[in-house]
């Protein structure tokens, strides 16, 4: 009795959500089955695992799949090692403290259209942008970011914009860490690196898989940076598998190959996320 009432109580919010998780997953499902394009809208006929295989034999596949890896990969490793750095920073006492973890965290907060308009125009403009003054000042010659090194544009746009979530979380766990434990360590001769490494990293696992699995959740999912500065060019060097599925569902207006996709880039974030907290946790706690 004394467990029935919480979960009766509980058992309202469980439902709305497995319906809202599970009825449009099995829309989607349904609709990779059918030949549905919207220009044709009275043809739904069902062609089983065809759409599965014109997705995975489009000529952009695995360019957006190399591109989807490629963003997620270098967007943790950026933010999470820079996101340890400055949160051990800015853990310490100085003056102005809470005004820099503001200005830090403030990023965060905006759009993702505005930020990527923020990068394409006032900073990686090959005339009039910072990157470009910057390089003209040096003596080099300016380059185009986005036309050049889209994917890197991108990464950096993206990071930018995710620092401030990394750097939020693992400050908050730094304050939790027991200070005890680490005087206890600086009296047994231990140096700053030893108490990072034995001490400090091993607390942050947690909250580094957490950052890990967010994450992977939405880097997967990019859409408006790459949708305002790019536009997935040139040709495929910066589509990724959420640029992909938009192409073949609203600009080419077919929903069976594109929900196919949708249900491809679901499996591959299981997938990547559950190896890559797995490797992480593990090595943390070496």
């Amino acid at each position: 009795m004394r467990t029935a009432v919480p979960r009766l109580l509980l058992t309202p919010a469980v439902t709305a959500l497995l319906l809202w998780m599970l009825v449009p997953l099995a829309m989607t499902l349904y609709f990779s089955t059918l030949r549905f394009n919207l220009l044709y809208p009275g043809e739904h006929n069902f062609i089983g695992l065809l759409n599965y295989e014109f997705f995975l034999t489009d000529p952009g596949f695995w360019p957006a799949v190399s591109n989807t890896l490629l963003l997620l990969g270098s967007v943790l490793l950026i933010t999470l090692v820079l996101g340890v750095a400055l949160a051990v920073l800015l853990d310490q006492p100085f003056w102005g403290r809470g005004i820099v973890r503001v200005l830090m965290i403030s990023p965060f907060f905006v759009m993702p259209t505005v930020s990527a308009l923020i990068w394409k125009n006032m900073l990686m403009n090959p005339v009039y942008g910072i990157f470009a003054w910057l390089a003209t000042s040096l003596g080099f010659t300016p380059i185009d970011w986005l036309a050049q090194a889209p994917l890197a544009s991108i990464i950096l746009m993206v990071s930018w914009q995710w620092l401030p979530f990394a750097v939020l979380v693992l400050v908050t766990a730094l304050q939790s860490q027991d200070q005890e434990q680490k005087e206890a360590a600086r009296m047994d001769g231990a140096n700053a690196w030893h108490i990072f490494r034995f001490l400090t990293l091993p607390h942050l696992a947690r909250p580094i898989a957490v950052v890990i699995m967010i994450e992977t959740i939405f880097l997967l999912a990019v859409f408006a940076e790459i949708y305002v500065s790019t536009g997935g060019g040139p040709g495929y060097d910066s589509t990724n598998l959420a640029f992909l599925i938009y192409t073949q569902a609203l600009l080419q207006f077919d929903v069976g190959v594109a929900s196919a996709g949708g249900l491809f880039a679901v499996i591959l974030a299981n997938i990547v996320a559950f190896f890559l907290i797995r490797a992480i946790g593990k090595n943390l706690h070496l």
